[in-house]
């Protein structure tokens, strides 16, 4: 049994998929079947079961993953003992949600590459939901999220921050400045939301039928770089975290509206599986992140 044959076999479980692995790992998919079924014939079991298009872990295959994959921690473990004193040169998996991939990781990112340039980043982004079941099943080192307080035995957390979320509009809106907006108001405006996914446009969602009042965007759009483009040629109202549009505030393109008797926080968190080897790449990667926290009022 190879090691090599161990590391295709976790990457083809992780993607569900031996094309995806195979791209993922440099090989032919002809390659990645191979070593599967060389590992099989070892094992005298079988891992996978392939349906159609889908591709799935048998019992045994779920059995073997979870040696296999301490097989590779503790491999990581070594590797990371004998080379402590050498450059950083392995790889990072992060998962984020778009907002936190336009706004805090460009110049988090920039001076990680700056002292780890021989470091390998990949990011993945989605739904909160979606980044910590990759995450669980370990597709995904860390997971830098925005939510709700979420908790879990499972996991370790390193990073818990409260955020603003806010109304948001060109400052040449009508309703900039106004210290007299209701709630009704405000959302009667022609809005530019965020996917249905995102946690955020959730809480809103959540609590504006706890209100008996709903929401209809004319735009929908997970690009939060293009919303913010919109509102600033005064194309209408959003509901964006504060940190996403600070520097906009500060350089009077953009104003955060005023509703009396509204308030809403969500959190910043960032969260690994606790059964993950930390690699010298993650803990260097966790304690640059709190060096980046962006600025709340009164912070």
């Amino acid at each position: 049994m190879e090691l090599r044959e161990i590391a295709t076999f976790l990457q083809v479980a992780q993607l569900k998929s031996f094309s995806k692995a195979a791209k993922q790992l440099g090989y032919s998919q002809a390659a990645v079947t191979i070593q599967v079924k060389q590992l099989e014939k070892e094992l005298n079991v079988h891992l996978f079961d392939r349906i159609g298009k889908q591709t799935t872990l048998t019992h045994q295959g779920v059995v073997f993953f979870e040696h296999a994959a301490a097989i590779m921690r503790d491999l990581e473990c070594a590797r990371d003992a004998v080379t402590e004193a050498t450059e950083l040169t392995g790889s990072l998996c992060l998962g984020t949600i778009e907002s936190i991939c336009a706004s805090i990781f460009p110049p988090l990112l920039k001076e990680y590459h700056r002292l780890y340039p021989r470091v390998n980043v990949s990011i993945i982004t989605d739904s909160p939901g979606t980044l910590l079941d990759m995450m669980n099943s370990n597709a995904i080192d860390i997971v830098y999220f925005l939510d709700k307080r979420m908790y879990d035995d499972k996991w370790i957390k390193v990073l818990e921050e409260p955020e603003d979320i806010v109304f948001v509009s060109s400052v040449k809106h009508p309703f900039s400045g106004r210290k007299d907006l209701e709630l009704p108001q405000v959302i009667g405006q022609p809005f530019i939301l965020t996917e249905k996914n995102a946690s955020y446009r959730f809480i809103l969602e959540q609590y504006l039928a706890a209100q008996d009042m709903t929401i209809r965007p004319f735009l929908e759009i997970g690009n939060t770089e293009f919303i913010i483009n919109l509102l600033r040629a005064n194309m209408g109202v959003s509901f964006l975290p504060r940190f996403t549009i600070l520097s906009d505030i500060e350089s009077g393109c953009l104003a955060a509206l005023n509703v009396k008797d509204f308030h809403m926080q969500t959190w910043r968190q960032i969260v690994y599986h606790k059964d993950k080897w930390v690699t010298r790449e993650m803990n260097a990667f966790i304690e640059l992140a709190g060096t980046f926290l962006p600025p709340a009022p009164g912070r």
